[in-house]
């Protein structure tokens, strides 16, 4: 007796392990241009189908004028909510978000209770770090922009990053990193904000401070998109040309680097294999270890 109710134990797990169905949902504020689109949301799609061929990879879009436009466009992307009553009408029991947000910040939040709405369809949904999260993530995002942008600078030249900015407390990221470039020893980096703090006047005089003669603008954003060609290469350049710089402009998303989009790929091996905690079981964690 006892043997059946051993094999019939097994039957089960065997057959509740064949009904794992494993999807890895990629989202993306997005953007109407059709080349950074390619070259940072297609091409960190593309290297998650070939990092996990074991989960159907499906993608979102979180911005509905991105949205709207693209579909007068004939192209058609769904928002996260569309996108995951997908794969549970599919009968995906399993789900992994990964956003391509660079901070922690209110698109961060909204995924989150996307999230959360969704956990009655599936058996284990979970939502993936952003970019910038952990002080290993901050490092080696430092470590890839110094050596991508830094390599080629004279005594005069400083390199200024620009970010998206938020008017949360997650906009302190980009103070976080603009002072880790400094004390690894990348002092003609900066990072500014086009809608926080730093701003571009907080960082002219950081520039003057720094005697440079020339500035080369860099978007700190996944994609190069509107603010990138119209406020990076067009107001920014403007006002510091205006001001005596000799300015260049890279138009480049973080997303069109190998060594950016394998991070967001660890990110997700490492949300698959370690749960999220809930704020109240990290403390119980941090306590567990430091006391």
């Amino acid at each position: 007796m006892k043997q059946i109710v051993f094999i019939l134990a097994l039957i089960f797990m065997a057959v509740t392990v064949s009904a794992k169905k494993q999807a890895l949902l990629m989202v993306h504020f997005g953007t109407t241009y059709d080349d950074t689109r390619a070259t940072t949301i297609d091409a960190l799609n593309s290297a998650a189908v070939a990092a996990f061929p074991e989960m159907k990879v499906v993608e979102a879009y979180t911005s509905r004028l991105v949205i709207k436009r693209l579909a007068a466009r004939g192209i058609e992307k769904p928002t996260p909510r569309q996108a995951l009553l997908s794969l549970a009408a599919e009968g995906y029991t399993d789900v992994f978000i990964q956003s391509s947000n660079v901070i922690d910040g209110v698109e961060m939040d909204a995924l989150r209770k996307e999230a959360e709405a969704m956990v009655p369809f599936f058996d284990d949904i979970r939502v993936g770090e952003p970019l910038l999260y952990t002080l290993d993530d901050c490092h080696r995002v430092v470590e890839i922009l110094a050596g991508r942008y830094g390599s080629d600078l004279d005594a005069r030249q400083s390199v200024v990053l620009v970010g998206h900015g938020t008017a949360i407390p997650a906009n302190a990221i980009y103070s976080q990193i603009d002072y880790m470039f400094t004390a690894e020893g990348h002092p003609q980096f900066h990072v500014a904000t086009v809608e926080g703090y730093p701003t571009l006047q907080t960082t002219v005089e950081r520039l003057k401070a720094a005697k440079a003669k020339s500035v080369r603008l860099v978007p700190f954003m996944f994609v190069a998109g509107d603010h990138a060609r119209n406020d990076i290469d067009g107001d920014w350049r403007s006002e510091l040309e205006g001001m005596g710089y000799r300015v260049s402009t890279v138009i480049e998303g973080l997303g069109q680097i190998p060594e950016i989009r394998e991070l967001y790929l660890d990110h997700i091996r490492r949300g698959l294999t370690e749960k999220p905690l809930a704020p109240s079981e990290r403390k119980a964690e941090f306590l567990k270890n430091n006391l």
